[in-house]
This record gives structure tokens, C-alpha cells and sequence, in this order.
């Protein structure tokens, strides 16, 4: 199975949910999960994740704004930090303990600012107010090799035009998951998206 750069953003799960929906997600190829820390007990949910799947997905938060939220989910066992801003601080205590950064950028002055400090790659966010054409007019100042992922407003209805404007990948939430959904429409869902995703791929 191809690597698929695909992070399920699972917003609003709640703990006694969530190894079945991550569980559904895994099996149709999706091994990125982050759970944002405005869900309900969102590090309970981190830690029967990172118990479950450590060892096959890549497990973590979101909407990680502080340093002491990083050291939380850390403890908890997520290997994964995604923000919605570039926080120097959170990209610094992320890269001390090891994690993986994906810090939130719009402009330029965030994207390099963020990869000064540190950061993996780049959270386009919101997608949908830079579009393609604003990435791929950012890619051409990027360094060669940053990972973009596009976040919001990037789904498989226009998976091919972000690729084709320089996109890693992307952060997928409500196409995946809304609070509620059982396991056998994510997996439905995924199973879609992934589709999607390789033939935008080419």
C-alpha cells in the first residue's frame, strides 16, 4: 500500500469512540490520526490511541497551542503536534521531546518563520482562503522539500488541483469524521477519499 500523506482530524471524538473509528480509518490506509484538544477528554482519547496503534500509525493532536499542552500530549503518548498557528514556542518544546511539528501558516512571513523554528512541515490553513493558486505561488519561495499539508477547504473534490499546485498532502476532518459517526461510515468515507486521493495523485 502506497504511502498516503492523509491526516484524519477527528474533531469532537470522544474516548469510548475513537479505537473503532481510528481502527476504520487504518484499515482503508489513513495512519495519520490527530485528535484535536477542543474534543471531549481529547488526551484520554490520544492515549488509547497511542496504546492501540503507536505502533502502525502515526498518532497526535491538534489545535495544540501551548507548550504545556505538547509536554500533555507527549506524556500521553501521541508522537504528532498540529496547530492552527506558528507558535515558536510550541514548534521548540515539539522539536526538544521529539515530536513531530506541523505548526498552522497563510502567508509567507508564517511559512518561514515556522521553518526557522523548526517546524516538520507547513499546515496551509485555511485552505480554502489561499486556494491552489496561493500554494503554488508560495511554492515557488518555499525551500525545495517542504512538506505543505492543505487543511481546510482541500478534499477529494479537488485533491488533483492541490497537487497539481505543489500539496504534500492533507488534513482531513469533516469529509472523514463528524462527532457521532460510527465506524462503518468513516471507513465508507475513507475508503472514498483515499480513492480520490490516488487518482488526484496520478
Amino acid at each position: 500500500m502506497s504511502h498516503r500523506n492523509i491526516i484524519a482530524i477527528l474533531r469532537g471524538i470522544r474516548p469510548e469512540e475513537v479505537l473503532a473509528v481510528a481502527d476504520a480509518l487504518i484499515g482503508e490506509g489513513i495512519t495519520k490520526i490527530e485528535v484535536p484538544l477542543n474534543s471531549p477528554d481529547a488526551i484520554a482519547s490520544v492515549a488509547a490511541l497511542a496504546g492501540r496503534f503507536g505502533g502502525v500509525a502515526v498518532i497526535g493532536a491538534g489545535t495544540v497551542l501551548t507548550p504545556a499542552d505538547v509536554d500533555r500530549v507527549q506524556a500521553a503518548g501521541g508522537g504528532l503536534i498540529v496547530s492552527p498557528d506558528a507558535n515558536p514556542a510550541v514548534i521548540a518544546r515539539t522539536k526538544a521531546l521529539g515530536l513531530l511539528s506541523y505548526p498552522g501558516v497563510m502567508t509567507p512571513t508564517d511559512c518561514f518563520a515556522a521553518l526557522r523554528a523548526g517546524a516538520d512541515g507547513l499546515k496551509l490553513f485555511p485552505g480554502s482562503l489561499i486556494g491552489p493558486a496561493g500554494l503554488k505561488a508560495l511554492r515557488a519561495v518555499l525551500p525545495e522539500g517542504t512538506e505543505v499539508l492543505a487543511v481546510g477547504g482541500a478534499g477529494p473534490e479537488n485533491f488533483a488541483e492541490w497537487f497539481a499546485a505543489g500539496a504534500s498532502g492533507f488534513g482531513i476532518g469533516t469529509a472523514l469524521y463528524r462527532p457521532g459517526d460510527g465506524a462503518g461510515e468513516v471507513a465508507n468515507r475513507a475508503r472514498g477519499i483515499v480513492a480520490q486521493y490516488d487518482a488526484g495523485r496520478g
